[in-house]
């Protein structure tokens, strides 16, 4: 059974108290980049995988898209993107990425917000987005960068004082499950390398137009602790094209 940790009361009562739940896109510490990644949204159909609250289903639409599905595992988190939602346009349905069933070539855009980590079968995945793309459709994601994936843990090393004194990459190489602890609880995500998440865009056909590793933007730097998210890539952003 794939895990739905956002379900989980306590769980998500944490993640709703992050920016990027609070104050939307503009609490998103990469979104000064990957909205510059963002396509033409104007009379066109979208699909975006893992959608969350639902802020970047709200963004195309607010950009013209025709129709936006966003698409997710929890319950807690759809309900909350209907209750926000003002778009007629939008539809919300309740679904693994990997088990939704699309017919070929039936969206201009594709979107994922840090949500593909979850995901085992990645490649299985990519190989549908590829299929469920138009000629000359965009799928632009974001995910966790595979530096902070590999240890495990994601946190840093410290010393007796509590000072960080690196960040662990370890077992790069070996892709696959790690128990990770997010907001103090712990999740599973999985590991891929670079090559695998770019080489596998290729193998399915999609042709890669950007590839971002986002600093945290100049305007956050007061928030403590984002200073140190200069020392090593936390997120991973891709643009990509079906071409015509």
């Amino acid at each position: 059974m794939k895990e739905n940790k956002y379900d989980d009361s306590v769980f998500f009562e944490k993640y709703s108290q992050m920016s990027r739940s609070k104050e939307g896109l503009d609490g998103a510490g990469e979104w000064h980049e990957m909205q510059k990644l963002m396509p033409d949204f104007e009379g066109k159909k979208v699909l975006d995988l893992g959608c969350g609250y639902g802020w970047h289903c709200f963004y195309a639409a607010e950009h013209g898209a025709a129709y936006v599905l966003g698409t997710d595992i929890s319950e807690k988190m759809l309900d909350t993107a209907r209750e926000k939602n003002e778009f007629p346009n939008i539809e919300f349905k309740k679904a693994a990425m990997e088990d939704i069933e699309c017919a070929e070539g039936s969206f201009d855009v594709v979107l994922s917000s840090l949500a593909l980590h979850y995901v085992k079968d990645y490649k299985e995945l990519a190989f549908n987005i590829s299929r469920w793309l138009k000629p000359g459709g965009r799928f632009v994601f974001s995910v966790e960068h595979p530096v902070f994936t590999a240890y495990g843990t994601q946190d840093w090393y410290y010393n007796e004082a509590g000072e960080i004194l690196h960040f662990p990459v370890d077992n790069y190489y070996y892709e696959g499950e790690r128990e990770a602890v997010f907001l103090g609880e712990k999740v599973t995500k999985y590991h891929r390398t670079l090559t695998t998440y770019l080489n596998t865009l290729l193998n399915c056909g999609l042709q890669i137009e950007q590839i971002v590793e986002p600093m945290p933007p100049e305007h956050m730097m007061d928030i403590p602790g984002m200073k140190d998210e200069m020392r090593r890539p936390m997120m991973l952003l891709v643009s990509a094209v079906k071409p015509e």
